[in-house]
């Protein structure tokens, strides 16, 4: 057998191997968090104890990128106001799928329709935070990180798999995405980000690669625990792959995904990676095209039809394979559209909108106040009116943090005190 001559006994030869391991596969961006404490602090934080209060239970997160108009998902089909403002946009009432007899599914919802039916789905009105921005960028920044109008690099995500499993565990954290999300950003955890299966690669960033070149000036002789800690990274990146390759590859299943749009949602690859036996706890996935400032009927008609279905097939493997108890997804947009459709027959950027909860385990219904259309916020360079929030939405975060993964400081995560909501059984 040929003799490994990069990885060999000497503590040199061992930092060489995490050096160049670590620029040929990519790390994360939890490296530089990492490399900005002292070894001691980070070895610490990586070696800490706890045990996992609830280790079956899994988390999918699915953001809606782009605005996704909740006027027109949920849609208050009994409102006058809207209809006024929505002439060409406005959602007949007949047309709608009824949840009450004010609310309703937008038509093209009915695979999520047909699970609010069964119970599982919790619908949070009127999510948003105060001062808002209009940014895509600035406001995905605060919902990643949980704190609005002062974002933190670190993700609320990441956090609260940390704060669940204090010690490292390869691909504990997944994110199928081209890009990582900044809400995955971990101190402990390595997240896994993919695109393409056939195609894993572990994505990095430039800030990653520079802590990278930099781990001999500022770590010249790290302990044997921060090794390991970094040697864990490179060998989840190995192992990672070869694993996400094998559960997809290997995966077959009747269940109907729906069109090839709803495919983008990537849920049939987060079963099939369920199915796999991963230990992974977090899934993280984008659906985008949502900002639609022009012609928005048939775009956002395709966009909710691919996401009815796929939600409604993620969740009827989900019951095949034998975890529907133990898989919960938090669903959400950076902000909502405006009020009043725009000369375009498009929305511009607004503010609050609707979450979703879904899950066998969750008690369905409505939670918070749906938005008024008549009592309007008039801020600065919106003068005709955006909904005011009636809930913020690190309560739903802290119901999902506190509630479903049992972690109870969401403060700690959070950044202060959201009071849960009453969503699971």
């Amino acid at each position: 057998m040929a003799k490994n001559t990069l990885y060999r006994d000497g503590a040199c030869n061992r930092r060489d191997f995490m050096r160049q391991g670590l620029y040929g596969i990519g790390v994360t961006a939890a490296l530089p968090l990492v490399f900005r404490d002292s070894s001691t602090a980070v070895a610490m934080q990586a070696l800490a104890s706890g045990q996992e209060t609830r280790p079956n239970r899994i988390m999918v997160v699915l953001e809606l990128t782009g605005g996704n108009d909740g006027l027109n998902t949920v849609v208050p089909y009994r409102n006058d106001e809207y209809y006024r403002r929505r002439p060409s946009l406005g959602i007949p009432p007949n047309a709608v799928s009824q949840i009450n007899d004010e609310l309703g599914f937008h038509p093209n919802l009915g695979g999520l329709h047909r699970l609010y039916e069964d119970g599982r789905v919790a619908i949070v009105n009127g999510c948003g935070y105060p001062d808002p921005s209009f940014s895509h960028f600035t406001s995905m920044d605060y919902w990643h990180s949980s704190t609005p109008n002062a974002p933190s690099s670190d993700g609320w995500v990441g956090l609260t798999a940390d704060a669940v499993r204090p010690t490292q565990q390869d691909n504990f954290i997944v994110n199928v995405s081209t890009q990582m999300s900044n809400a995955v950003r971990a101190q402990v955890h390595s997240p896994v980000v993919f695109s393409d299966p056939e195609n894993f690669r572990r994505q990095g960033t430039d800030m990653t690669l520079m802590a990278a070149e930099e781990l001999g000036a500022k770590m010249p002789d790290p302990d044997e625990r921060v090794l390991g800690f970094l040697e864990g990274i490179t060998r989840n990146a190995a192992t990672g792959s070869a694993l996400v390759r094998e559960a997809v590859g290997s995966y077959a299943t009747p269940v109907d995904y729906g069109e090839e749009v709803g495919q983008q949602t990537n849920l049939a690859t987060v079963a099939a990676l369920i199915a796999g036996g991963l230990p992974t706890r977090f899934y993280y996935v984008n659906y985008g095209g949502f900002d639609h400032h022009s012609r928005q009927a048939a775009s956002h008609d395709r966009l909710l039809l691919g996401l009815g279905d796929a939600l409604r097939g993620f969740f009827e493997d989900m019951d095949r394979i034998g975890r529907a108890d133990d898989g919960a997804m938090m669903v959400f947009s950076e902000f909502g559209r405006r009020v009043e459709q725009n000369s375009s027959a498009g929305t511009d950027h607004g503010t609050a909108g609707p979450m979703f909860i879904i899950g066998k385990p969750v008690s369905g219904g409505l939670y918070g106040a749906y938005p008024s259309l008549t009592d309007l916020d008039d801020l600065p360079g919106y003068d005709d009116g955006n909904l005011k929030f009636t809930t913020d939405f690190r309560r739903v975060y802290a119901t999902m943090i506190d509630k479903w993964m049992g972690h109870v400081d969401t403060r700690t995560i959070l950044k202060g005190d959201f009071p849960s909501l009453d969503v699971f059984a």
